[in-house]
């Protein structure tokens, strides 16, 4: 089955791993609903350039801690082209602090965005797409949604939330051609990534180059960053019919980090 023509709506996509599956989608004629937070100016430039691709493209700035700005962002997205048929639930952020500094605002906000949200996104988008007996809904998670790491303690419980919300829908959506699976990154070189090296680097008392080397490496036994292209291509086989049995899981890509 062709995926052109359906309708994504991807959550933090204005940058990182969420702009570079936008791409990738787009490529393949889907239609995007592209959403985050940044310069105004910057996010036109990527919409114009996934359009350029063929398909229509519209930019929504709900904020992934408000779920009634979720709520009306799937509505609106409805409108405008009849259905959501992928969701992909890619917002995130982090904060690295010990649990005794670690802020509450931050823990409240990090699990919002990382967790909740995609809650929200799917209440919201799962009826249209059991009326049009296709879906598919991909929730970013991390190779920290099966294994901790110290100092991200909102990052952590979050993604190990995500995986068990992933398999619950992936039961309760199971006899309606709609699957529910979960991407399990290791560390991608990202802006996220990038901003926590210094947070990193001060909560562990060591330089950058020893967080990249000694702290995100170090688990990744290829020693390669995974590439937004590897985690794109993987939401793509998600969606395609070879996929259609593979629901309620996980896929990792995270360079051997959780098979040790």
């Amino acid at each position: 089955m062709s995926l052109k023509g359906k309708t994504a709506l991807i959550t933090g996509s204005t940058s990182g791993i969420g702009l570079g599956i936008a791409s990738a989608f787009a490529k393949e004629g889907i239609n995007l609903v592209i959403n985050g937070f940044g310069d105004a100016d910057k996010i036109e430039k990527e919409r114009e350039k996934l359009e350029s691709l063929g398909v229509k493209v519209i930019y929504d700035g709900a904020d992934m801690t408000k779920p009634e700005e979720i709520t009306a962002m799937v509505k609106s997205a409805e409108e405008e082209f009849g259905n959501i048929d992928i969701l992909v639930n890619n917002a995130g952020i982090q904060h690295v602090s010990p649990i005794e500094d670690f802020p509450e605002e931050k823990w409240n906000t990090i699990v919002a965005i990382n967790m909740s949200s995609s809650f929200h996104t799917t209440k919201a988008a799962i009826t249209g797409m059991r009326k049009a007996g296709w879906g598919r809904v991909i929730n970013m998670c991390s190779a920290h949604g099966n294994v901790a790491s110290p100092y991200k303690s909102a990052y952590v419980a979050a993604k190990h939330g995500v995986l068990g919300f992933t398999k619950t829908i992936a039961l309760e959506v199971a006899q309606d051609n709609i699957t529910c699976n979960a991407i399990c990154p290791g560390y991608v070189f990202t802006p996220l990534v990038e901003n926590q090296i210094a947070d990193t680097a001060k909560a562990r008392g060591i330089t950058e180059d020893e967080v990249i080397n000694d702290v995100l490496l170090k688990a990744q036994w290829t020693k390669k960053f995974v590439t937004v292209e590897q985690v794109a291509g993987i939401a793509l086989f998600l969606c395609s019919d070879t996929a259609e049995n593979i629901t309620g899981t996980d896929i990792t890509v995270d360079g051997g980090w959780t098979a040790a």
